[in-house]
């Protein structure tokens, strides 16, 4: 279970959910106290797209990567067969994805608050999706939203099942027709 092994040791597996969260509390901090005064609606709309963003990157990563394309199709199908066992991808290469991925293209679009912003809009996303998908395997109870989430990922996890593959929402599913 080394640092990029996928079925984490607890505390390797915990470390993921607080590291992304103090760096979304940290550039949060950052953004809002240090970021200029004339960027504010900018940086605002820009964490606002980053969070919707995620939803469907997170669609497309689950449906064409994870699912479609070798090795993280075979990574992926691990999870499969042990859906409660502590897998997820390692804390250094997320974030690295995450820098380089988002915000060095947003940095190169753009000025450093910006970049900034939109990756804390796909963090925060990245973060929300870690404690979703947590909650589905291992939580019981919750709201309904949260039934209705556990409910399509249990029909996603079924051998030979094809769909379902938005984790904090089916709206992707919706539209690209892969709810059931």
């Amino acid at each position: 279970m080394g640092s990029s092994a996928l079925e984490h040791s607890r505390l390797a597996y915990v470390a993921d959910f607080v590291v992304h969260g103090l760096a979304v509390a940290l550039l949060a901090g950052l953004i809002g106290v240090a970021g200029p005064p004339s960027e504010r609606a900018a940086m605002g709309a820009l964490i606002v797209l980053g969070l919707l963003s995620w939803s469907l990157l997170e669609y497309l990563a689950h449906r064409f990567v994870l699912h479609g394309l070798p090795p993280f199709s075979t990574w992926h199908a691990a999870h499969h067969e042990r859906p409660t066992a502590l897998i997820c991808t390692p804390t250094a290469v997320s974030a690295a994805l995450i820098v380089l991925l988002v915000y060095l293209p947003a940095l190169l679009l753009g000025n450093r608050w910006r970049a900034a912003a939109l990756t804390l809009g796909v963090m925060t996303g990245y973060l929300g999706y870690s404690c979703i998908h947590h909650a589905v395997h291992h939580w019981h109870g919750g709201s309904r939203w949260m039934h209705t989430l556990r409910r399509a990922h249990a029909m996603h996890h079924r051998r030979g099942a094809a769909g379902y593959y938005g984790v904090t929402t089916l709206f992707w599913d919706r539209v690209f027709g892969t709810l059931k």
